[in-house]
């Protein structure tokens, strides 16, 4: 498990008021997901895998608020194995939030709240 945080999610009302905001102060761009309805975020130059380029920034994405899930931005952190890290969650006091997604032929994820209530995400990379 590398406990690395790799991603950032951030919910939006209106996306194409959340998209323009964020490219128009920060210069991040897009790549639409139509597929999974989330949209990709890219904060630094990328290379062919659509990946970031460089050292020090992390890419993110996108997505639709829904009543049930995430008010506020997610952090996402990778590890080993999905199921292993949620049993160790439950057991630490943080509850699983829905279920583990595949996503892809990347890998997985999963979301969990901490035991401050946080909702924070999980990633698994697909390893075959």
């Amino acid at each position: 498990m590398s406990g690395r945080v790799v991603h950032f999610e951030v919910p939006f009302n209106d996306g194409d008021r959340a998209r323009a905001f964020y490219r128009d102060v920060f210069g991040w761009d897009y790549h639409e997901m139509p597929e999974y309805n989330y949209t990709g975020v890219s904060t630094g130059p990328t290379g062919e895998n659509g990946m970031p380029a460089e050292p020090g920034y992390i890419g993110g994405g996108m997505f639709e608020r829904e009543p049930s899930f995430p008010r506020g931005p997610v952090i996402t952190i990778d590890v080993a194995s999905i199921d292993d890290t949620l049993a160790k969650i439950t057991t630490l006091g943080g509850e699983p939030v829905g279920e583990k997604t595949e996503v892809g032929e990347m890998g997985y994820a999963a979301y969990f709240t901490d035991t401050e209530g946080n909702v924070m995400g999980l990633w698994e990379t697909r390893t075959s």
